[in-house]
């Protein structure tokens, strides 16, 4: 025979589960502070506009394709 589970334990087990694995990915989101948010943005601002400037567009090709 199998296990004898009590299934209000089971489902409240797992809903600490839920909440727990929730609250792990809102500490991974909010948890940055903004000095660091600031500065991952500015980089990717600076790589983007050097990759604009790096960019290769050939006369003309504009309304071809």
């Amino acid at each position: 025979m199998g296990e004898v589970v009590n299934l209000n334990r089971y489902r409240k087990q797992k809903q600490r589960a839920e909440r727990e694995r929730r609250a792990n990915e809102k500490r991974a989101r909010f948890g940055i502070p903004k000095t660091e948010r600031a500065k991952t943005s500015a980089e990717r601002s600076l790589e983007t506009r050097r990759l604009d400037g790096a960019r290769r567009d050939e006369p003309g090709s504009e309304g071809r394709d």
